[in-house]
């Protein structure tokens, strides 16, 4: 069982260094690669590996159509700024291949790894020479796997997958031990600038909006939740909670345009209060922003004729909704 550092017990020099020292000894002097997705997991796990290894990191940003608007050049610029050079790796052919027809949940989740681990990333891998991945896994991802409440798309080892036999690669996981607030002080204590950690920055899944979608995950459906998204993010932004977001639902829905029947989309928003991601309480949000969420939403989102807000705890709810 791994054993917690808590961020009220963590002392970031001596974690950093310690952490450095191990990259360095288990890399050697090869290269290592590592994926960036912007989220505060994997820009901490960025900047730690770049300390320990320098030039000898790849770091590359998987374009799996899957993002937010804008992410992609939004995170390669704002690493560009740090000093790290980011390589786009557009892949998204592959993985909506993979999800095409798939509704359920873990399918969704273990197509998504698959396509991340096995196909993009083992092509990554060969061509660059490198013999470790080195990725942003943190405590929580690992209660949430081994408890059977939700696959994270970057556990193995805790479910007795060897991912050098899988994938050809082995993977370092020096965040392992830390859950979110702990991690937020070691990106701190690494440069990471306030925008990443000031609510500006809120964590977004692996998976990505994939997580998002529930049912069939298909361009067109990533297209609609990432609009709500865009307004979601833009409206709660200034509300100071740990996470907020968009789902779009699978089932259609009456409603009304026009004075005619609109059997349409709906979308379900989240808002949620929270330190460290194991419980969390929805946000006590005013009825004049949900007006204007559910305004904008519908009128700027085409298809979508219906938005809730989620009022349920987690548990038993879980912040994402697939």
């Amino acid at each position: 069982m791994t054993k917690e550092i808590t961020a009220q017990e963590l002392n970031t020099e001596n974690f950093i260094n310690d952490k450095v020292k191990e990259i360095q000894h288990t890399v050697g002097d090869r290269m290592a690669i590592n994926a960036l997705s912007g989220g505060v997991d994997s820009s901490t796990v960025t900047m730690l590996g770049h300390r320990a290894l320098g030039k000898r990191l790849k770091t590359v940003f998987i374009e799996n159509g899957l993002m937010r608007e804008g992410e992609p050049e939004q995170v390669v610029g704002l690493f560009q700024k740090l000093g790290v050079t980011v390589e786009v790796v557009d892949a998204k052919k592959e993985f909506f291949a993979a999800l095409k027809g798939i509704t359920d949940p873990e399918e969704k989740r273990e197509a998504i790894t698959q396509s991340f681990y096995k196909d993009v990333f083992g092509r990554i891998v060969k061509q660059s020479g490198a013999k470790h991945l080195i990725q942003g896994t943190i405590l929580t991802d690992i209660d949430e796997t081994v408890a059977g409440i939700k696959r994270q798309h970057n556990v193995f080892e805790q479910l007795g997958i060897d991912p050098k036999e899988a994938f050809g690669y082995r993977i370092i996981e020096p965040l392992i031990r830390l859950r979110k607030d702990g991690v937020r002080k070691v990106g701190k204590a690494l440069g990471l600038p306030a925008e990443l950690f000031e609510f500006e920055r809120i964590p977004f899944p692996g998976p990505a909006l994939a997580a998002r979608v529930i049912g069939e995950v298909t361009q067109e459906r990533i297209q609609t939740v990432r609009k709500a998204t865009g307004i979601v993010e833009r409206l709660l932004k200034g509300t100071g909670a740990f996470q907020y977001m968009a789902i779009l639902h699978e089932d259609r829905v009456t409603g009304m345009r026009d004075g005619e029947r609109d059997f349409g989309q709906q979308i379900e928003v989240r808002c949620w209060e929270s330190v460290d991601a194991r419980t969390a309480t929805p946000t006590r949000l005013s009825f004049e922003i949900l007006e204007n969420l559910a305004g904008e939403i519908i009128r700027d989102v085409p298809g979508i004729v219906s938005v809730t807000y989620n009022i349920a705890p987690k548990p038993p709810s879980t912040i994402e909704a697939v």
